[in-house]
């Protein structure tokens, strides 16, 4: 029996199919191979199309049914892992309205911290355990005040996975986890919040189904079968934003837990028995994969947007696309703990939560045009990104989220040995790399939902950790000492 997840990140969509017997991966895929376009009409802007993501997964589904030569037929079950916080909204006939405002966009910011202030912090931060902030609730405010034909049309408001798996089935459903995200849902009362609702005055008739997020919600079309190479019948059973899925994926589902992740934007995320927020929303707590209304399991989030991205920045517009990843951190590599003095702010992808939803883009700091290069620059980067995770971890520690182990999948940013040995020696804690991802875990997801997994320990029993990185305490002064002069960069700037 097989298991198909899908990863529908801003970047690309990824595809993988696992064995359900051994928990292998016996096939995987993306696309685009170059970044997909995000667009940006006005500064702090984002925006993809959903046709987008369903045309690279059908490329990505192809691939793997190809690679793998499997009968369609014994793929048992799909799970779904998508960016978080985006709006997708759609008319009566399920058609698409407009371009979704994705995660990274900051327009609706401004709007999140007026109902914020005009409701009162204890009332939102008490039932949302949030701000309202720049979520999906804030942005499709922002539609139906900027947009009004657009939003006299919605039928049905959902996140980019709700979308994806309409696609898949037809039917328009959600999740408490992915109303969680968009501040839809109400943690005192356990249902969508009145509160939102009446607040931006959205008709209730917009939230779809809420289904368990392991469960089945859907079965594929014939039509989209024919489409996508798959069996007509074969049933959705997981779906979860792309960052509790990264913690499932690692099997981080029990509070102290901690997984991360450093791909075009960066997380570090934890898992709480208890109801936990920080009264700024500088890191924001959701309802985690496995919580239920009789199990508190949520899922406290730094993220910072400016991550992967900046590296990819760095790759395109200072080494001119010359080098690679690997060769940049090996460029990288020939220089000290510090950059020689130069401090880079990676914050150049829209509004940081974790600076209160500040937009004071990216600083680069500390350049000497007679000794530096663009190693420097390229070291100095990764040192600025590793830095704005662990000031977002001691926003996290103030809450009760401290981090000794973390895990992560080897992959992205956790790719380069500069990157991972700067953050287990600024954070003091051990980074363990594992052999899986996002589609992996979605696919795992898929046979816990589905039934063919009994327990979450019998589905990541095959998890393979690849290796292990300590705190180097012999450079513990160097480490701190950078990382006090990029903070005193960052104070200037906030």
């Amino acid at each position: 029996m097989y298991f198909l997840g899908y990863d529908v990140g801003s970047s690309s969509v990824k595809a993988s199919l696992i064995n359900g017997e051994t928990g292998e991966c016996v096939a995987s895929d993306f696309f685009p191979k170059q970044e997909m376009k995000i667009t940006a009409q006005k500064a702090g802007w984002a925006e993809q199309h959903p046709d987008l993501w369903w045309d690279n997964l059908k490329l990505a589904t192809q691939s793997v049914m190809a690679s793998s030569e499997i009968d369609a037929k014994e793929i048992e079950a799909i799970g779904i892992s998508y960016q978080m916080h985006g709006l997708v909204v759609v008319d009566k006939n399920n058609n698409v309205l407009r371009p979704s405002i994705i995660w990274c966009d900051s327009r609706a910011a401004v709007i999140g911290d007026k109902a914020f202030e005009t409701l009162g912090g204890e009332r939102c931060l008490g039932s949302l355990l949030n701000s309202p902030g720049n979520f999906t609730a804030s942005k499709l405010m922002w539609v139906k005040e900027n947009e009004p034909n657009v939003y006299a049309q919605i039928d049905k408001i959902m996140l980019p996975g709700d979308y994806i798996a309409l696609r898949l089935t037809g039917q328009a459903r959600t999740t408490i986890s992915g109303l969680s995200e968009g501040m839809f849902w109400d943690f005192q009362k356990n249902e969508v919040s009145k509160m939102i609702m009446d607040h931006y005055g959205f008709n209730s008739s917009m939230i779809p189904e809420i289904v368990p997020t392991f469960s089945e919600q859907g079965e594929v079309t014939a039509e989209v079968a024919k489409e996508l190479g798959l069996a007509a019948g074969t049933k959705v059973t997981y779906r979860g934003g792309d960052q509790p899925n990264n913690a499932l994926s690692l099997n981080v589902l029990n509070p102290g837990e901690i997984a991360t992740t450093a791909g075009t934007s960066g997380v570090v995320y934890g898992v709480s028995g208890e109801v936990k927020y920080d009264p700024y929303s500088r890191v924001n707590t959701f309802a985690h994969v496995n919580y239920t209304t009789n199990l508190n399991r949520l899922g406290v989030l730094l993220c910072i947007n400016g991550t992967g991205i900046l590296n990819s920045w760095m790759n395109k517009n200072v080494g001119n696309n010359a080098y690679n990843y690997a060769e940049m951190n090996e460029l990288a590599s020939k220089v000290a703990i510090g950059s020689d003095g130069v401090s880079i702010l990676p914050f150049g992808n829209g509004a940081e939560r974790v600076l209160r939803n500040k937009n004071i883009g990216s600083q680069i700091s500390g350049i000497s045009f007679n000794s530096h290069s663009q190693a420097h620059l390229f070291r100095a980067a990764q040192e600025g990104i590793v830095f704005s995770f662990n000031y977002g971890m001691e926003i996290m520690k103030q809450i009760g989220i401290d981090a000794k182990v973390i895990r992560a999948g080897k992959a992205n940013m956790f790719l380069s040995p500069i990157f991972r040995e700067t953050l287990a020696g600024i954070s003091g804690a051990t980074i363990e790399l594992y052999n899986t991802d996002g589609s992996v875990g979605a696919a795992r997801g898929a046979a816990v939902g589905s039934g063919y997994y009994k327990s979450f320990a019998e589905a990541f029993g095959s998890l393979k950790k690849l290796e292990t990185i300590e705190p180097n305490l012999t450079k513990k002064a160097e480490y701190e000492a950078a990382y006090e002069s990029w903070k005193a960069l960052l104070d200037k700037h906030i």
